[in-house]
This record gives structure tokens, sequence and C-alpha cells, in this order.
């Protein structure tokens, strides 16, 4: 069975909330995946459910580094942007799997370029996928929460 939730957002500030209340739900070893254009927010939306994790540092998008770590009250996060792999090999070259033994929260941004991913970590995984609504507001975005039951 599936779950899928829909939200409007109208600012950095709500799409960055969202993100601490999804953040405030998830459990050690769950996966988030993010999808959206570049500057959809899914940076923000980390930001935030990084925030109700008990993360007090600055979030970025791991862009050149692939990985950002960060430690919480809720045990590790690792934040991951897989725009420059193409392919699951790829992944464990980095040692992905040896970071998702671990039970750590992870936020994967750009997971299509690696479409393994979400066939293996089904059951672990979240799905959020944002949209710039450009045509409404430069600031507004449709955002879709999916979940499949374990």
């Amino acid at each position: 069975m599936e779950l899928l939730l829909k939200f409007q957002t109208n600012s950095e500030e709500e799409t960055s909330l969202l993100g601490e209340k999804i953040g405030a739900l998830l459990k050690s070893g769950d996966i988030v995946t993010l999808t959206g254009d570049l500057g959809a927010g899914k940076t923000h939306f980390t930001a935030g459910a990084a925030k109700a994790l008990g993360i007090n540092d600055y979030i970025t998008s791991p862009t050149f580094t692939i990985v950002n770590e960060y430690s919480g009250n809720k045990g590790n996060f690792y934040h991951f942007d897989l725009y420059r792999l193409s392919s699951y090999d790829d992944l464990l070259d980095i040692g992905f799997e040896e970071y998702a033994d671990k039970q750590a929260i992870m936020f994967i941004e750009w997971p299509d370029c690696v479409p393994d991913l979400e066939k293996i970590y089904k059951n672990r995984i979240t799905q959020v996928k944002i949209m710039r609504r450009d045509d409404v507001s430069p600031t507004r975005r449709d955002i879709e929460i999916r979940r499949f039951d374990k």
C-alpha cells in the first residue's frame, strides 16, 4: 500500500518548516530521496529535517563532496547529492553500503541518477518530489511525499 501526501509551500521558510515536520517523524535507518529541478528547494527541505533531528549546523548541498555528515540527537545524518554519479557501482565506490548499514537517517538528492538505489532500499525510502510553480509565484512549491508500506 502506498501513502501519498501533497503540500504547497509559498516560501523557502515554509519549505524548510515542512521538512522539519517530516524530520520529526523519521527514525534511524530511514532514507529520504529528494527530486526536483535545480533551485526547487531540496536543500531547504533537508535543512528543516536536520533541525528537527537536533542538528544546528548550516546545511549545504554536497554537490562536489557527494556526502555531508552530521551528528544530531537522533544519531548520524547523511546528506547525499548523487548528481555526479551514474550507476549503483559509483555509489558503492563511495562506500554507500557502509553508510546505509550504520542505520543513520539519510537524505539523498538526485536519486534518479542511480535508479537501482530505490529498488534496493525501497522499504526504507520516503520519496519527496518538489516542483517549482514559477507560473504561479517564484517561491511557490508543490511537494509530494510518498511512502510505501514495509
